[in-house]
């Protein structure tokens, strides 16, 4: 039945958001490791390590630097700030320095804080690339995170992943603002899971009924169904009164 097959898709969605939530509990705030721990020059972030949090040495390509378009923060759309860092094992990490508004026209590249110059430690957390959206635009602009089109723009020999920043040693005077923690909402699918499986037996029900009726209206009809006994009639108390 359609209730009984929307059921188990808002299940599915319900465990879908309870894998992810463990997912960030269980990396996000853990200890800081090696990027080279997680993630193999030439490899992709393995699932498991999706919001793994780590460390990385090296020094900003600020000439490198890219905008992502409509990144929305706090009710707000602007740019997510890429700059890909050179590792000193001579790879690179696109690193998401944080938010910035957008500038007054769309054709107007907004003001960014410049990164650390020199050697840098950066903190932060593991993300996938974005798909490839299609989009042409100005250079130095993206549509999303996509690696490849990054690497591309940069002839950077970027890693299978890129990091939200954290933190930065040394720290600079002023940098976009840090991206916000991952919502682990759950939402209402195990609610509405529920509510649709709860109309199954109910739908199950009205169908027989409605079955039965069918069924001895056209036994009537045709002459073959018993007579209809009719109900004894209530007696009252004040029918027993007058007899």
């Amino acid at each position: 039945m359609v209730t009984s097959g929307l059921g188990a898709w808002q299940w599915q969605r319900h465990e879908e958001k309870v894998e992810r939530r463990d997912l960030v509990e269980a990396n996000y705030d853990a200890p800081a490791v090696p990027l080279t721990e997680v993630l193999r020059p030439g490899g992709t972030l393995p699932p498991d390590q999706e919001w793994r949090r780590v460390e990385v040495e090296g020094r900003y390509a600020a000439s490198d630097q890219h905008l992502v378009r409509n990144r929305p923060y706090q009710g707000v759309f602007g740019y997510e700030v890429l700059v890909p860092l050179e590792t000193v094992e001579g790879t690179a990490v696109a690193v998401d320095r944080g938010w910035v508004r957008n500038a007054e026209t769309a054709a107007t590249v907004p003001e960014v804080p410049d990164p650390p110059a020199g050697p840098v430690t950066v903190t932060g957390w593991l993300r996938p690339s974005e798909p490839d959206l299609g989009r042409d635009l100005p250079a130095g602009q993206l549509a999303s995170i996509d690696l490849p089109g990054l690497a591309e723009a940069t002839g950077q020999p970027l890693v299978g992943a890129y990091l939200i920043l954290e933190d930065e040693e040394p720290a600079p005077a002023e940098r976009p603002a840090a991206l916000p923690r991952p919502d682990t909402r759950l939402g209402s699918h195990f609610a509405y899971a529920l509510q649709w499986w709860l109309t199954v037996p109910v739908g199950l029900v009205l169908v027989l009924v409605m079955a039965r009726q069918t069924a001895r209206e056209e036994q009537e009809a045709a002459g073959t169904a018993a007579p209809r006994q009719p109900r004894p009639r209530k007696v009252r108390i004040w029918d027993e009164e007058d007899a």
